[in-house]
């Protein structure tokens, strides 16, 4: 799992299962006393409510961190989460403007709340109940809008964009034309020893040219760039091969080394380089 794919969307989901998980042991109702419930002297409102929603934050979670088209059982981690918190706001909505039929489930357990038996006024909302809706409101709002939300959809840690570290922790400072190296460029002119162009053609014309795919130089004003892609993309090798080598998935960083008409010569976590040859929609860092 990677969890460095996860995005501020994530954040705000995460936050929230926080949210719910405290406000479980807060009072339900509004009164004075020790034995004023909890939602864990609840069952139906604790399933219902506080454990739907953080069970929903995980499965959020764990299909960002476990990449695109990740299924158990057949189903989308994601949409299935999704769907509990969704469900979880629905249900908090409910207890919060009938606390009546939770607080007749509470007074049959507790005996002695709000009275020693007979009927009473049914209590106000508590802390538990009112932070419990806030939590699960937030919660579906966040699992929602992280879809739709462009600023959502950025990365969680900023760290990725810092042009000091090789990219990945991985490559060497005058490596793949990273931002701030000294050395040549990706592609760069023969004409340094220490720096054969693509392929290890040393310097000068008498040997083999390299394969037309590496021929092609690097626009005059590209500069490396971070990027990002909203949908799964294929990544193919530099040497024209249609057998993609990997794929890019949204919600995690990749460097852009080249620009070879229309497409981007692109590096992956791991090290492996090849050709974005469908650059639409992308978001650059």
């Amino acid at each position: 799992m990677n969890f460095r794919s996860l995005t501020r969307g994530d954040g705000v989901v995460i936050g929230a299962a926080v949210l719910l998980f405290i406000a479980s042991f807060l009072d339900t109702f509004d009164g004075d006393g020790d034995e004023i419930p909890t939602a864990w002297d609840n069952g139906n409102l604790l399933m219902s409510v506080y454990l739907a929603g953080i069970i929903g934050a995980a499965l959020i979670v764990l299909g960002r961190a476990m990449g695109p088209g990740r299924k158990v059982a057949g189903l989308d981690l994601g949409m299935v989460g999704t769907g509990f918190a969704l469900a979880a706001a629905w249900s908090s909505l409910g207890a919060m403007f009938d606390t009546g039929q939770s607080y007749d489930e509470v007074f049959k357990a507790f005996g002695r709340f709000g009275g020693g038996g007979g009927s009473v006024d049914t209590p106000d909302a508590g802390a538990g109940l009112i932070l419990g809706l806030i939590g699960a409101l937030l919660l579906a709002a966040g699992a929602i809008a992280a879809q739709a939300v462009p600023a959502l959809k950025a990365p969680l840690a900023g760290g990725v964009k810092s042009p000091t570290p090789p990219p990945y922790g991985g490559q060497p400072s005058g490596g793949y034309g990273y931002p701030g190296a000294a050395s040549q460029p990706y592609g760069a002119q023969p004409g340094q020893p220490q720096q054969p162009s693509f392929g290890g053609q040393p310097q000068g014309g008498a040997a083999t040219p390299p394969p037309a795919a590496a021929q092609a130089q690097p626009a005059a004003d590209f500069s490396p760039f971070w990027f990002a892609v909203p949908v799964p993309r294929p990544l193919y090798p530099e040497d024209g091969s249609p057998t993609p080598i990997a794929e890019l998935a949204p919600g995690t960083w990749y460097l852009a080394v080249e620009q070879r008409g229309q497409s981007l010569v692109a590096q992956t976590q791991d090290g492996r380089r090849g050709v974005l040859q469908d650059t639409t929609g992308i978001q650059r860092g």
